[in-house]
């Protein structure tokens, strides 16, 4: 079974949620601070890790930029109730999910379920699209490989996360159809998992910092407001 980091500075979390976890067949291994667990995540990544978003010395947000700059390693965050805020800035930064605390051990293995099986064909690496496959998707300058997880943009490689690939390929498959943000939601979540409005656009928000990091003029993907989003081919 998968790998699970957890990272929380509350003992009792840790040891409940890690109890709960190997019940059901997984490997745990528990951190109480953003800086141990960093050095954990770079020498020895697991299949995906969970952090809690306050916690001394290195806090989850911070943890979680740190990682992205060599890792697309599928993330959930644990916020609290009122955590609004850090919610946005979270999956602005790249991560896959979140669950609000206090929560229920059997959504959050839900939730993982969902994201390992979405992180399925991840490749951590930044491969290029293979053009010889007929799965590839190509748009302008835009090349998607679903296959590979791998994803250019005129020709450089850009690294995406699971949840990212998923929602820009269901927009690119097809360039010009506007899909709503339910349509992008069960494109890129299970069925069982449930999202709002604003994970959908913070989502949307990252893909284009991707892209104009390489591309300042990339306008690609198109906003329609009430409506949802498409992929403009350029």
């Amino acid at each position: 079974m998968a790998r699970i980091y957890l990272v929380d500075d509350d003992e009792n979390i840790l040891m409940s949620v890690s109890m709960f976890l190997e019940s059901e067949g997984y490997e745990v291994r528990k951190f109480h601070d953003g800086v141990t667990a960093l050095e954990a995540l770079n020498s020895e990544p697991p299949d995906l890790a969970v952090f809690d978003i306050k916690m001394p010395r290195m806090d989850g947000l911070e943890l979680l930029r740190r990682l992205r700059t060599t890792s697309n390693l599928p993330v959930i965050f644990l916020t609290s109730k009122d955590d609004e805020f850090d919610e946005a800035i979270g999956l602005n930064m790249g991560a896959d999910d979140y669950i609000k605390k206090p929560f229920s051990q059997r959504l959050l293995g839900e939730r993982i379920k969902a994201v390992l099986r979405r992180a399925s064909l991840t490749n951590i690496e930044l491969p290029m699209p293979e053009m010889g496959d007929d799965k590839v998707i190509k748009r302008g300058r835009l090349v998607l490989d679903p296959n590979r997880h791998a994803c250019s943009w005129d020709g450089v490689p850009v690294r995406l996360t699971v949840t990212e690939f998923l929602i820009l390929e269901a927009l690119a498959r097809r360039p010009g159809y506007v899909k709503s943000r339910d349509q992008l939601m069960d494109a890129a979540y299970d069925d069982q998992i449930y999202v709002d409005d604003r994970t959908i656009d913070s989502h949307i928000k990252r893909l284009r910092k991707k892209f104009r990091r390489s591309d300042k003029s990339f306008d690609g993907i198109e906003t329609l407001y009430g409506v949802g989003y498409k992929y403009k081919e350029t």
